[in-house]
């Protein structure tokens, strides 16, 4: 038995050997090698497919989610609701007027029990809204901003979506339900995104035989002729008793690779999503290609012999080298680096590789992080630390309240865009306020802002910035009142509440999800402080507890004693200041 030590040998070999075993072999083996490759690939395109389709009901989802949240600011809709007994012809009414713009044909209203309210859909009666109810039911024991699914409405298999209206939150007092069918239109969609034929089959358990003289399944939507997808629904419901995902099914029309994928319904039997493609539309190029195999091989034998042995003794070396550093990156090391002195591809293909290494290092630390935080200075104070956990510290920080005053009354004569707009270009220019002064937005909560000052960077004079940061958003917001007094639009007001406390500031949630918060008895105090700003004879927009102004130090602030207040759940009285500059 040979054996060939030098690679140029048996690259020579090896290419010379697969020459002559092209030319040996017969076109039928040929044809048997393309066919195999073509079924690889249309099993990788349904793959594909499979995710198109998974990520267009999601998109659709998230759009139908996004057109909710839109509906729950529709002051026209709330203002019905608060009536003790809502007007559903106008309701249905508003619904309707929505249905074009999200492309859903039904929108349901429906109280905190399920109870329908309203629906956009005339012939849908409550009795017919189960999956809604279902949903309803899920999002408010996991405490989920939306819920969705697969079910159906009028015996037509749709996707639902359900959003909550709170009032204020986090009370949930109704509940959008928006549906899109899955029809026609959405199969051909898909197969005009993916180039394969798709239909939905509602399937019965090998348990639960088809009644006689009907055929197994049902054909719920497709985009084949009719006899086909006969088939197609008679194969699917035979695939449930020995599931596979992918098999060779033969149509009238052509022999199709066809992938069965399973989707759960809402309390139902999961149907059969089926996806296939042609083999004879993956074969067309090799059809070609086979015709010109032998030729090509006789003219590259020579040529091959002579470009494998030059090309052999330059790659041999630095394709081992590379081997095993790509070895060391799929286990995870991306600390080594290889080391090329080559101006040629292999030498840039080595600078590649190390940039990436360095790249995928960086990269799984920066996700992991930023995934799980928002704010740049969490995010930063992480990385320093190495990593996140969840968990938290004892520390002083100083925490601000603000709020905009007049607000409710502000969107009743404003529309929802015009609103939406106003509140933006105030939320913006307080928060550059806040971040000039070195705090961090906590959250937006409506027309509120919770900002730190201390956490998660400590700052020596956290509460001396967060004074000098509401007296700057007060000077900001006189700023924009003027611009608004030019445009014709009444003044804002602002209350600000600030009090310095030791809380809990960490990482709070899930091992899958962290939010950087701090929680304590301080919180409370500082959102008391900012509701106190409504008292009229304080006559302050920024009200400070003691605690803050004792934290200052070496910056000098106008204030003024307004006394004590009572804060609910503390036993002791908080002593409050009026900050006037």
């Amino acid at each position: 038995m040979f054996r060939f030590r030098r690679f140029s040998v048996r690259l020579l070999v090896l290419l010379l050997g697969l020459l002559f075993a092209a030319l040996a072999t017969t076109y039928l083996l040929v044809s048997r090698a393309n066919e195999s490759n073509a079924r690889a690939h249309a099993e990788a395109n349904l793959e594909l497919a499979a995710g198109i389709f998974d990520e267009t009901v999601a998109q659709r989802i998230e759009f139908l989610a996004g057109s909710a949240s839109v509906m729950t600011g529709d002051y026209a809709i709330r203002d019905l609701l608060r009536d003790e007994k809502p007007d559903g012809a106008t309701l249905s009414s508003t619904l309707q007027s929505y249905t074009q713009r999200v492309g859903a044909p039904v929108i349901a209203l429906l109280d905190p029990e399920g109870a329908l309210l309203a629906n956009s859909a005339a012939d849908m009666e409550n009795e017919n809204l189960g999956p809604f109810r279902y949903l309803i039911r899920q999002a408010t024991a996991a405490e989920m901003p939306k819920a969705s699914g697969f079910s159906y409405l009028n015996q037509a298999l749709h996707v639902l979506v359900v959003v909550p209206l709170y009032a204020p939150y986090p009370n949930v007092f109704a509940w959008f339900g928006l549906a899109f069918p899955i029809d026609e239109a959405f199969a051909k969609k898909i197969k005009a995104t993916s180039r394969v034929e798709v239909t939905f089959v509602s399937t019965e358990g090998p348990d639960q035989p088809s009644a006689p003289n009907t055929p197994p399944g049902r054909v719920l939507t497709t985009t084949l002729p009719e006899a086909a997808a006969l088939l197609v629904a008679r194969a699917a419901v035979e695939n449930m008793q020995r599931p596979v995902r992918v098999k060779a099914l033969d149509l009238p029309a052509d022999h199709y690779v066809t992938l069965f994928k399973f989707q759960d319904m809402l309390g139902e039997d999961a149907i059969t999503v089926v996806l296939q493609r042609p083999l004879s539309a993956e074969l067309t190029a090799a059809k070609d290609l086979e015709n010109y195999l032998v030729l090509i091989s006789l003219a590259a034998l020579a040529v091959a012999t002579l470009v494998a042995l030059w090309i052999s003794r330059g790659v041999s070396q630095p394709v081992l080298q590379l081997a095993d550093y790509t070895k060391h990156v799929a286990a995870g090391d991306y600390t080594r680096r290889i080391d090329l002195h080559r101006e040629d591809e292999l030498g840039q293909l080595a600078v590649a590789m190390n940039a990436m290494s360095a790249g995928l290092a960086e990269r799984d630390l920066v996700r992991d992080l930023l995934d799980k935080n928002v704010s740049p200075e969490v995010a930063a104070q992480l990385m320093r630390d190495g990593g996140a956990a969840l968990g938290g510290e004892e520390r002083e920080v100083t925490i601000l309240f603000a709020d905009l005053r007049g607000f409710t009354t502000l969107s009743e004569k404003l529309g929802p865009r015009d609103l939406l707009t106003l509140l933006n270009r105030y939320l913006d220019r307080m928060s550059t306020e806040i971040e000039r002064q070195g705090g961090v937005i906590d959250k937006f909560i409506g027309d509120a802002i919770m900002a730190l000052f201390g956490a998660p960077v400590a700052q020596g004079d956290a509460a001396a910035r967060a004074l000098a940061a509401a007296l700057a958003m007060e000077r900001a917001l006189a700023s924009l009142n003027a611009e608004l007094a030019a445009e014709g639009r009444p003044p804002l007001a602002l209350g600000v509440g600030v009090n310095t406390a030791g809380v809990i500031a960490g990482n709070i949630g899930s091992h899958r999800r962290l939010n950087y918060s701090v929680i304590g008895d301080g919180v409370n105090i500082a959102s008391r402080l900012q509701s106190l700003t409504r008292t009229p004879e304080y006559r302050t927009s920024i009200i400070t507890s003691a605690a803050t102004l004792a934290a200052v130090r070496g910056r000098n602030f106008a204030t003024r004693a307004l006394g004590t207040v009572p804060v609910k759940g503390r036993a002791e009285p908080v002593e409050i200041f009026a900050v006037d500059g």
